[in-house]
């Protein structure tokens, strides 16, 4: 394919904005796609270490960027002044043709709106989910964004009637390759017998997220354990977080990138992008939630939307049981996931044909090579003038 450069015969810079695992996850895929369409192009900005493996320069990482809630987001308030001073500073100074933030809307959203300002074509990737709340944001994407790739099926339309230019390009995670090893293998590799069940906990992607829930999930995955000794638990850690904050943890550590939401027999995971894994991969599992009690009281009356589970509102059915707050209790959570652990029950049966919907329903892959289509136009025009 021809390298495409933004004018006078120089090769784009692209700013790519994440700002969480997830963000880095997809933020990686979409650099190798554009390493694809713009093979000397330079790319920078924010994400983590699989940003950085595909030629990223980052001015911030994960560790620094992913805080969530309200209360957690005040604690850091300066640091966020400071890093949205830098990153203005760097659009400027590299001469950044494109943006493309990544979800991550309590920061990207600022820096959509000073690219656009500043001349610089947005393209915003995962979409902030203005349709649960703060639909005020619907505004303001159609005005600083010049086009909006979102990777679940309802949001083209509800994004569209607010006047943004939405784009359906399927969902990234469809992208990602077969795990390496059988279940025998990996079972084996990991000192775990073959035969018999895994439980895996996915406590959350960052420290405040594993300080809530592991103890709760681990508590949970005791009382499973009693009732079912066959039972073997491993916690599910993601590659850009410190493993310190797992201190004291009861079970064996298994990297989450590792293929474990294929191998495991079902899990017990925070509310975020691993319930969408765990669908994709037929892997049945429960969905839980707690937050800070001030973040929760706000967002208990911004929230509007039936379900937490990403798979549940794509399925619009609550396929996966879900917990929030005070409901998620460890008998709750053991007596929800033990039946899941039962190759021949009834609600895994259920469970796994419910996702299989949520499949169907994401379409094909491509979703990368799509938004690096995207960004080709958006930075043809540019180079036109138009």
């Amino acid at each position: 394919m021809a390298e495409v450069s933004s004018g006078g015969g120089r090769p784009p810079t692209i700013f790519i904005s994440a700002g969480e695992e997830s963000g880095d996850l997809h933020g990686a895929a979409l650099a190798r796609a554009l390493r694809t369409r713009f093979p000397d192009a330079r790319l920078i900005g924010l994400g983590g270490s699989r940003m950085q493996a595909e030629g990223v320069s980052l001015l911030a990482g994960l560790r620094e960027l992913a805080v969530m809630g309200l209360v957690e987001v005040l604690r850091h308030l300066p640091f966020f002044v400071d890093l949205r001073k830098r990153v203005f500073a760097a659009l400027e100074r590299e001469r950044v043709d494109l943006v493309i933030p990544i979800d991550y809307p309590g920061f990207n959203l600022r820096l959509a709106k000073h690219a656009k300002a500043s001349g610089i074509p947005v393209l915003y990737y995962i979409a902030p989910q203005v349709w649960a709340w703060h639909k005020s944001r619907v505004r303001d994407l159609a005005r600083d964004a010049d086009e909006v790739a979102v990777v679940l099926p309802f949001e083209e339309d509800f994004l569209r009637k607010g006047g943004v230019n939405a784009r359906f390009v399927g969902h990234p995670l469809l992208d990602r390759a077969d795990p390496p090893l059988s279940r025998d293998e990996w079972a084996r590799s990991r000192g775990l017998d073959p035969a018999r069940p895994v439980l895996a906990l996915f406590p959350g992607s960052r420290a405040q997220e594993v300080g809530r829930h592991l103890e709760l999930f681990s508590a949970a995955a005791d009382r499973v354990v009693a009732r079912n000794p066959l039972v073997q638990v491993v916690i599910g850690v993601p590659g850009g977080i410190d493993r310190a904050v797992y201190a004291g943890a009861r079970w064996p550590l298994v990297e989450s990138a590792d293929g474990l939401l294929q191998y495991a027999t079902a899990a017990v995971a925070k509310s975020g992008t691993t319930t969408l894994e765990a669908a994709l991969a037929l892997t049945p599992l429960i969905v839980v939630y707690r937050m800070n009690a001030a973040s929760y009281a706000v967002a208990r009356r911004l929230v509007k939307v039936p379900h937490i589970a990403l798979a549940n509102l794509i399925a619009e059915d609550r396929v996966a049981p879900e917990f929030i707050q005070d409901a998620a209790t460890p008998d709750a959570l053991a007596d929800a996931v033990l039946p899941l652990l039962d190759e021949g029950s009834p609600e895994r049966r259920r469970m796994i044909d419910g996702f299989a919907n949520v499949r169907e329903r994401l379409g094909g892959p491509g979703a990368s090579a799509r938004v690096a289509a995207l960004a080709a136009d958006l930075l043809a025009a540019k180079r036109s003038g138009r």
